[in-house]
């Protein structure tokens, strides 16, 4: 009995299904006993919390660093607001996502005013920062 007790540890596990791209929340994590493979690379609920799945994840289910990621503040296809800064100038645009891009990350944008392509970087909910010529 002894032996089998030594193959099992406690760790957080997930209490519900969670979809691809959903964000975790400290409330969605419950500690169970699970074999010591299984545990091996598991996170903390707290360390989980605020990060965004990259993958569907199961119902009792461990999570691993490579499970999740920051969340995505701009999501391909959605409208952001481009911003471009030059010294006292501010110009902003209606801009459409190439891609998914999180917090100070790059994202391919389409300027809907001009339809050119450009490099920005994600500043927020919906919007991204052009650096000026």
């Amino acid at each position: 009995m002894a032996a089998a007790a030594a193959g099992v540890t406690e760790v957080d596990v997930l209490v519900r299904p969670v979809a691809r791209g959903e964000v975790l929340a400290a409330a969605d994590f419950e500690r169970a006993s699970v074999p010591a493979a299984t545990a091996r690379f598991a996170l903390r609920g707290a360390d989980a919390a605020g990060k965004e799945a990259r993958r569907a994840l199961a119902l009792g289910a461990t999570v691993r660093a490579s499970d999740i990621g920051p969340p995505n503040l701009v999501r391909r296809g959605e409208g952001v607001t481009l911003v471009m800064r030059s010294g006292r100038l501010t110009i902003t645009a209606p801009g459409r996502a190439l891609g998914d891009g999180a917090a100070g990350g790059a994202v391919r944008v389409v300027n809907l005013a001009t339809d050119r392509t450009l490099e920005a970087r994600v500043t927020g909910p919906g919007a991204a920062e052009v650096d000026a010529p």
